[in-house]
């Protein structure tokens, strides 16, 4: 579904597309805050996102957006605040927990490992849902070649969707740097979210590169059926392509709405955009 079709409801919490109104929020983050010592990077912070939004969280450098993914990952425990997946609520719980629970991400720095081949790397996502034994995996028995024939197809299909399953055998180190943040979302994929958490996907990529992720992006949320969370810089990016935007600065959301309202607030213009005039071009 394009951006141009999409309407946003309220709910309690806050706006989802209408789409998802039927169901809660696949993600509710309710007045979430960090202290850092005596420093305060993130504060009464409340988000919520629909099962198949594309949502977007911009804001200046250092307004404590990367801060957030690592609060909705568990990276970080907060210091006050609650984020509930499908209603459950993750304070506690180790980062892998999360991402059974159905949060997966991507980072700002690509993460791969480098000297594996592209499909040892998706393999790599995949390992929450192993259920053999290590002792299944040491003697080879049959429940550890099934599982990891069925990891492997897997694999290679979530990389033919994205055009790469030629790619398989190469080394992740070698692949141009788009196909390298290709791989990465991949690998995300691979752990099967309900979120997907994207840090800067667009860093580094030239014009078309971007406007191919854009299209890979509508693709994720079409055929998987969930939704998308991305930080970017890239306005075009945002504007095009989110359908609820939340802006940070100093920590604090200063604004949410759809694009056009982003674009369009005197506060966002004057605290991100540039002065009243600036996002003519976003």
């Amino acid at each position: 579904m394009s951006k141009e079709s999409t309407k946003l409801v309220e709910v309690p919490g806050g706006v989802i597309p209408e789409r998802d109104a039927g169901a809660p929020p696949v993600l509710e983050v309710r007045h979430l805050g960090i202290d850092f010592g005596g420093l305060t990077a993130v504060d009464d912070f409340n988000f919520i996102i629909g099962r198949t939004e594309i949502g977007g969280l911009i804001g200046p450098n250092g307004a404590g957006k990367t801060t957030i993914f690592n609060l909705l990952t568990n990276v970080y425990q907060p210091t006050r605040g609650h984020i509930l997946v499908n209603g459950v609520d993750t304070r506690g719980k180790k980062t892998y927990e999360v991402n059974r629970m159905g949060i997966a991400r991507t980072f700002q720095n690509i993460r791969l490992f480098k000297a594996l081949p592209v499909l040892d790397n998706v393999l790599i996502g995949m390992h929450n849902a192993m259920t053999y034994r290590l002792g299944a995996s040491v003697l080879r028995l049959p429940s550890f070649w099934k599982q990891e024939r069925a990891a492997r197809s897997r694999a290679l299909e979530l990389l033919s969707i994205f055009g790469m399953q030629d790619l398989a055998d190469v080394p992740a180190g070698g692949l141009p740097y788009g196909a390298q943040r290709r791989l990465e979302i991949v690998r995300a994929l691979a752990s099967g979210p309900k979120v997907l958490l994207l840090d800067e996907p667009a860093a580094g990529m030239n014009p078309s590169e971007t406007a191919e992720l854009m299209e890979n992006i509508r693709k994720i949320r079409d055929t998987f059926q969930i939704a998308v969370i991305l930080i970017e810089h890239d306005m075009n990016l945002v504007m095009g392509i989110c359908e609820g935007i939340a802006v940070l600065n100093y920590g604090q959301i200063i604004a949410k709405g759809t694009p056009q309202e982003i674009r369009t607030d005197p506060v966002v213009i004057e605290a991100y955009l540039g002065k009243k005039g600036g996002a003519a071009g976003c």
